[in-house]
């Protein structure tokens, strides 16, 4: 009897033991693979930040460069007009209102801004800048030093840009922002969190940018400097001690972000671990308890395994629960099987009525071929990982983008379908259209700008003749020097508006830099059309504007070339612009008459590449 006790007390043990041996590897493995998910969703939100930061960063090269080719830099040192051309410019930029420089091609200062104080031109800032200039790239500094009129250090950072003469590159075109003020600033600064820590640095280890503007200047810890030296192309995580925590940081480095700079998110190991590793444990430490107590035999040994294997579910349902990102597994013809309580929650659907349904219904009409066509990709494919964007139709009919993961674990038995995460990316889309809206517009009076306009002039004369008005204002610099920039920005603004009164539907108004304006009237044959139009717009523009309490009366000259279907756009340009400066030469739009009809001409002051 008693050995047949201790057998079943044996037995018993050995039963508890095998239980547990089998938790804790199951346990591990889930913990593994939701660190792989956790670490891959960091680091696709890490490389989208790093990402959307570099475009910033060469947003401001373009917006100097443009600055660059618009103005002929006399290039002789301390030349007054260029003086004064450095300074409008930094007055009116909302990139680089800190400062403006130029240098000859060896480093020597021609000319600068005098606003506020610049960084010395042996400041090891601009080895990086001028390297990559050498490499025929925009160039960017590392974190620079000056000090204000109180004496406090000021970080700033350089963007240059070469000066074209005749082709080849004459000098350097330099503009500082202070880094504390800039627009990455403003966008590292939204992403502040209790959790964590979000910086730019440069090579040397310096923030240039962070979500706590405190640390602007200062150093990161050592291994971070030293992981990004080692891993200078892709993403990466490196674990450091600071002090007595341990903690975690991804790193973003490469072409991503220009000039050398890296992102980078830093953060205790503890909160980047979160809950998940804290239930492990817990799981780990009850598993060992019933090890201990294995000889109170198999019915205490059963109760415990189901009460745990209960908790451990409701831990499960609890974490999908509160999850931001959706999860669902679909079948082989696109049914939901399951969904996580949180995909209803963010469509506002009840909660279980996805299941059953196509997931094809969610899909925007637009979308929904493309969809399908991937996920026939998918399912043809073992194993197979698909990442895509698409627009997903909430309860209202409403729709958001989501970036979805898909995976095929149609093999799998655990699952059998094709398992999904989405997030939201709504927010992260519509920064990136504004950034391309931007790009191709005016910010002063919302017009299209130079590029948008180019753009317009080559696609319509592959297809058809266009009309192409240069428009110049008459008198527009004595307002400016009589009533300041504010009237004269004013003034501009309500040319825009009177003048795109004047357009018809399909024509294109632009700005095209100053007080220029392009319009393009594309099926436009006969002359006389475009010269009704010529005449409408200086009549509207020729009445008086009131301007911040002030009448004022200007005037405007405008060129008229009729380019006919497959005529170079950039020679089109120049005929118009060469007709407007003949009247301007005759006296302005009100004295002169207009300009016949000439052949393209090869000269005039607008480059294809400005």
């Amino acid at each position: 009897m008693r050995l047949r006790n201790w057998i079943a007390v044996v037995v018993s043990v050995l039963l508890l033991v095998a239980v547990g041996i089998v938790g804790v590897l199951v346990n591990r493995s889930a913990l593994r693979a939701a660190d792989t998910v956790h670490r891959t969703d960091s680091r696709a939100l890490a490389v989208n930040n790093a990402t959307l930061a570099g475009q910033m960063q060469l947003l401001s090269a373009k917006e100097l460069s443009e600055f660059a080719a618009s103005y002929p830099f006399s290039l002789e040192p301390g030349q007054a007009d260029d003086r004064a051309a450095l300074e409008e410019y930094v007055e009116k930029s909302e990139v680089f209102p800190y400062g403006a420089a130029i240098t000859a091609l060896d480093g020597t200062l021609l000319n600068a801004s005098r606003s506020h104080a610049l960084p010395a031109a042996t400041d090891p800032g601009y080895q990086v800048m001028r390297s990559l200039l050498l490499a025929k790239k925009p160039g960017f500094s590392s974190v620079m030093t000056v000090y204000g009129p109180d004496g406090k250090p000021i970080a700033v950072e350089a963007v240059a840009v070469p000066i074209i003469v005749n082709g080849a590159a004459a000098a350097v075109l330099i503009g500082f922002n202070k880094l504390a003020d800039t627009t990455l600033q403003a966008y590292t600064s939204k992403l502040q969190s209790d959790a964590h820590l979000t910086m730019i640095i440069d090579s040397a280890g310096t923030m240039g940018f962070s979500s706590d503007a405190e640390k602007i200047g200062t150093k990161v810890d050592p291994a971070i400097v030293a992981a990004a030296k080692a891993n200078p192309e892709g993403s990466t995580f490196v674990e450091y001690q600071s002090g007595q925590t341990k903690m975690i940081a991804i790193l973003v480095t490469g072409d991503v972000l220009p000039g050398g700079w890296t992102y980078v998110r830093a953060q205790t190991m503890a909160s980047f671990d979160g809950a998940v590793h804290s239930r492990s444990q817990t799981i780990n430490v009850t598993l060992l308890a019933m090890l201990l107590i294995g000889a109170v035999g198999i019915s205490i040994l059963g109760y415990r395994t189901q009460v745990q294997r209960r908790r451990a579910d409701e831990k499960f349902q609890a974490l999908f629960q509160h999850a931001p990102d959706m999860v669902a597994v679909l079948d082989a013809d696109g049914r939901v099987a399951y969904s996580s309580p949180s995909a209803a929650s963010v469509l506002h659907f009840p909660p279980g009525s996805l299941q059953g349904h196509s997931v094809f219904e969610l899909v925007h009409p637009e979308d929904r071929p493309s969809m399908m066509a991937a996920f026939g990709r998918l399912l043809a494919e073992r194993d197979s990982v698909l990442r895509l964007q698409t627009r997903i139709l909430n309860s209202a009919g409403r729709a958001t983008w989501f970036e979805f993961t898909a995976s095929n674990q149609m093999h799998n038995p655990a699952l059998t379908g094709i398992v999904i995460n989405a997030r939201d990316i709504s927010e992260t889309r519509a920064f990136q259209e504004r950034l391309a809206y931007e790009a191709q517009h005016d910010p002063l009076t919302g017009l299209p700008n130079r590029r948008r306009m180019q753009d317009a002039l080559g696609s319509s004369l592959r297809q058809e003749a266009v009309a192409v008005l240069f428009i110049d204002l008459d008198g527009f610099k004595p307002v400016n020097d009589a009533h300041g920039h504010e009237a004269g920005d004013e003034l501009l603004r309500q040319v825009a508006d009177r003048v795109s009164g004047c357009v018809r539907v399909q024509d294109v108004l632009s700005r095209v830099g100053g007080d220029e304006f392009v319009v393009l009237m594309p099926g436009v044959t006969n002359r006389a059309d475009a010269d009704a139009m010529s005449a409408r717009v200086r009549m509207a523009i020729e009445r008086p504007f009131r301007v911040l309490g002030n009448e004022i009366t200007i005037g405007a000259s405008v060129g008229v070339h009729l380019a006919q279907a497959a005529d170079d756009p950039d020679q089109a340009l120049r005929a118009a612009d060469h007709a407007m400066y003949e009247i301007k030469h005759l006296g302005g739009g009100r004295n002169a008459a207009i300009p016949a009809q000439r052949e393209l001409l090869h000269v005039g002051r607008h480059r294809a590449e400005d």
